[in-house]
């Protein structure tokens, strides 16, 4: 499975697309009030991305199981300092509502903590790397 993301900005027009082997997809977000960037920071977009894969690796892991989940809430958060530092405190909590015993239920939770690929890439640190440059003068 290849997945890819592009942005693309200009004065009031912040657009985010999205691809998955084939199958594309976009998500509205807002512009930064001064036209340029967008008004989600990247900080924000990585812990939705944490977020999401959570709540659908315990829907997932949740079939696999046969447990029917009624209801999932995540959240994320951390902090961050100056200008280029890495996130700090990063930390996640989870309610998940579901027809099972509460043993069950706790055991579906830290299963899927295990097996959530963006927590997981994020614990082992993957190298990064800018890979392509491309300008324009105007």
């Amino acid at each position: 499975m290849e997945i890819a993301t592009s942005i693309k900005n200009s004065k009031g027009d912040f657009k985010v697309a999205f691809r998955t082997d084939e199958r594309t997809h976009s998500l509205d977000v807002p512009s930064k009030p001064s036209d340029f960037g967008s008004d989600v920071n990247g900080g924000e977009f990585l812990f939705l991305a944490m977020a999401a894969c959570y709540c659908n690796d315990l829907y997932r892991e949740a079939a696999k199981r046969n447990i029917e989940i009624r209801d999932v809430e995540v959240e994320v958060k951390g902090e961050f300092g100056v200008e280029g530092e890495a996130a700090r405190n990063v930390l996640y909590s989870t309610k998940v509502s579901a027809r099972a015993k509460k043993e069950d239920i706790i055991e579906l939770i830290k299963h899927t903590d295990k097996v959530a690929e963006i927590q997981n890439t994020l614990r082992r640190a993957i190298p990064v790397k800018l890979d392509k440059i491309q300008t324009e003068s105007i």
